[in-house]
């Protein structure tokens, strides 16, 4: 007997776990600017996105798909390392 292979990229993630995605890779802030809901905007927090995504489904519909969106971008979207790092030619001297 072979399982079943679902083709649902969504399958088995549930929202909280989208939300955490989400805010991990943007923040709060761009968070909002890309979604523009006052859950995001307006003190923050996951339980009261869950609580309002759950009852509208506008909202959810546009933070699933701002999440596979996310999943499709290969580059991240903050470098890991600053572009001028001033520390980079200093030299270690030992006295």
């Amino acid at each position: 007997m072979s399982a079943h292979i679902s083709k649902d990229p969504l399958h088995g993630v549930t929202l909280e776990m989208q939300i955490n995605a989400l805010v991990a890779r943007y923040g709060w802030r761009e968070l909002g600017e890309r979604i523009k809901i006052n859950c995001f905007r307006s003190d923050p927090s996951v339980k009261s996105s869950l609580k309002f995504l759950r009852r509208t489904p506008w909202a959810r519909a546009e933070v699933e798909a701002l999440y596979l969106d996310s999943l499709s971008d290969t580059a991240p979207e903050v470098p890991d390392e600053p572009a001028f790092n001033p520390w980079a030619n200093s030299r270690i001297t030992k006295s």
